[in-house]
């Protein structure tokens, strides 16, 4: 199914303004700088929760338990980030896309380093654990907010067949903010003891967050405003509201869609990255730089993926990547228990190349599914959703499928059942080939 060009003509002043707008190559930069400091913030956490915080704030209980009560405090950034979507989402639709790019990341950068100076539960007992629950929170509710407006801000202002490309510089951002994480930790834990990371070289990386909003804010001050947002006769006095009412089943199937993505993308960042040096005792540097590389490799490819899709259309391959997720997780979780650092890094390799095909268009595709007037909300809230979806509990649920001994096949049915939930999504989904961003929408 394709879409059809209906932009709405925008009136001579607003012309105008838009005419004086930045280049694109500009606003895919100030794009891809925002969501890679906000998923280097979000990512963060999640090396912390899996290496260090269950026992800077878990220390009463047993090891594992630790480890999944931390892990529990970063499934509770998922949890946040719908809500921050459609807060956010709300602001988008009614005020614009820029003010979400402001207030969304000095929020989670906030949150962040606030979480690099909060005591341990050996300062302030149960408090700390608790405050730490509250800033995790925080942090998912500006993440939410920060996908929707730095994709749309660039879509939006994209000539149609290259939407694709321009739109793709913002998911190079988590990858980017990735690298950026684990390259921190890395440094750290190279240069460090183990009883020098634990005691205080964990809070470094929380900190630097504080370097990066600065600069990220900088490079958003002077941004314009969305064409298609300046375009509209008439904004929607309650998105959320209208996307629940006629556009439930699209959000579904986007939500649904997207587990796949976050899922296999968390189970290695954090779940994987606990089991290899807990119970397989690989080094603790080798992990973080086999995560390091692949993320490089990732982000290097997202550009030539989302031009396949420009060409294409991003349907088929999100298909594509959501059938080979779907072969590839019982494999991967094979070579991952080998303890070998070669074949553990080929199993991620794989995977995050078949999950690259779908990462790489859903910035383009997620916008022109839905209408100008409640994109903002529709596409954060879908996307967040299958975040939460995929990523809230898979770290958890893979901790517990793997507690026994032997190879933890449990956790490869588990993502491969994730996978082929996507594929019948995306199957339900219409495609929408590089065309204006107006769609037919899938209403319920």
């Amino acid at each position: 199914m394709r879409t059809t060009p209906s932009r709405t003509p925008l009136p001579a002043a607003l012309s105008a303004r838009v005419a004086a707008a930045p280049s694109l190559p500009r606003l895919a930069a100030a794009s891809l700088a925002g969501t890679a400091i906000e998923f280097y913030d979000f990512l963060v956490y999640g090396i912390a929760a899996a290496l260090v915080l269950g026992t800077q704030f878990f220390p009463t209980i047993s090891p594992l338990a630790g480890t999944l009560a931390a892990l529990a405090t970063f499934g509770v950034g998922f949890v946040a980030r719908p809500l921050g979507s459609a807060l956010f989402g709300h602001l988008g639709d009614r005020r614009g896309r820029r003010p979400v790019l402001m207030i969304s990341l000095l929020l989670t950068g906030l949150a962040t380093v606030a979480v690099g100076c909060l005591p341990t539960y050996d300062s302030i007992g149960i408090a700390a654990p608790v405050l730490l629950v509250v800033l995790r929170f925080v942090q998912g509710i500006g993440v939410g907010g920060e996908w929707g407006g730095a994709v749309l801000l660039t879509a939006e202002h994209a000539p149609a067949g290259r939407r694709g490309l321009w739109s793709s510089f913002a998911q190079i951002g988590p990858p980017l903010g990735s690298v950026l994480a684990n390259s921190v930790m890395l440094a750290l834990s190279a240069a460090l003891s183990d009883a020098q990371f634990t005691l205080w070289g964990w809070r470094l990386p929380f900190l630097f967050a504080g370097v990066l909003t600065a600069a990220g804010l900088a490079l958003r001050t002077s941004l314009p405003e969305s064409p298609d947002f300046l375009g509209q006769r008439e904004h929607a006095r309650m998105p959320l509201v209208e996307v629940a009412r006629a556009h439930w089943r699209l959000l579904l199937l986007t939500a649904g869609a997207l587990a796949t993505g976050a899922a296999v993308s968390y189970t290695m960042s954090t779940w994987a990255l606990s089991y290899a040096v807990d119970r397989l005792g690989v080094d603790r540097t080798v992990m973080l730089g086999c995560t390091l590389s692949i993320a490089v490799i990732t982000g290097a490819l997202t550009p030539v993926a989302a031009v396949l899709g420009d060409r294409y259309g991003r349907r088929p391959l999100c298909l594509l990547g959501c059938a080979g997720c779907a072969v590839w997780m019982f494999p991967m979780i094979g070579l991952l228990s080998t303890g070998r650092p070669p074949l553990i890094f080929l199993g991620f390799l794989v995977a995050m190349l078949v999950c690259v095909t779908m990462l790489a268009v859903v910035a383009a595709y997620l916008p022109e599914l839905y209408v100008s007037r409640v994109r903002c909300t529709g596409a954060s809230v879908g996307y967040n959703l299958g975040a939460v979806l995929g990523g809230a509990l898979t770290p958890m649920v893979a901790t517990t499928l793997a507690h026994g001994p032997g190879t933890p096949w449990g956790v490869a049915a588990y993502l491969t059942a994730i996978a082929l939930l996507s594929l019948g999504c995306f199957a339900l989904l219409p495609d929408t080939r590089p065309a204006a961003v107006q769609p037919v929408a899938v209403t319920g």
